[in-house]
C-alpha cells in the first residue's frame, strides 16, 4: 500500500474521497436499518459500553463498513452470514488492510451469536482484554 493509499484511509467520519463517503454513507444508512437478528442480538449485548468500552455499529473506516468496532482498542467484530461463505477471499482481504491499520478483526457467524451469545461474549471479552 502506497503512502497515497494510506492518506485514503482514516478512522473518522469521511474518507479521502467525498464520492465514496457519501456512498459509504447511504450504505451505512441502509445497514442499521436493516440489521440481521444476530446483529442485532450482539448490539443488544454490547451497545451503551456494557463490555467496559464503547462500541459504534456501521461505522466508516477508510473504505469500510464494519459491524461493529471499537475504536478506543481498534477491535472490529463482524457477524457473518451465509453470503459470507462465497467471499472469502474479499474478506480477507478487508481483514488484512484493516490490520494494517491497527485493527484486530474477530468474525462470527450468525449461528454463533443466536445460540451461543456467552460464548461469543467471552470471546469478545478475551479481545478486549488483549488490546488493555
Amino acid at each position: 500500500m502506497n503512502d497515497s493509499d494510506k492518506n485514503q484511509f482514516v478512522d473518522h467520519w469521511n474518507t479521502a474521497n467525498p464520492i465514496v463517503f457519501n456512498v459509504l454513507k447511504e450504505k451505512r444508512k441502509e445497514m442499521r436499518d436493516n440489521m440481521t437478528p444476530a446483529e442485532e442480538r450482539l448490539w443488544g449485548e454490547i451497545k451503551s459500553k456494557k463490555l467496559g468500552v464503547k462500541f459504534r455499529r456501521q461505522h466508516i473506516i477508510g473504505n469500510y463498513i464494519p459491524d461493529f468496532v471499537a475504536l478506543s482498542c481498534k477491535l472490529i467484530i463482524e457477524v457473518d452470514g451465509e453470503i459470507h461463505k462465497y467471499q472469502q477471499e474479499d474478506d480477507e482481504q478487508r481483514t488484512y488492510e484493516l490490520n494494517q491499520h491497527g485493527y484486530a478483526v474477530i468474525r462470527f457467524t450468525n449461528d454463533e451469536v443466536i445460540k451461543d451469545i456467552k460464548q461469543v461474549l467471552e470471546k469478545i471479552n478475551y479481545h478486549l482484554s488483549l488490546k488493555h
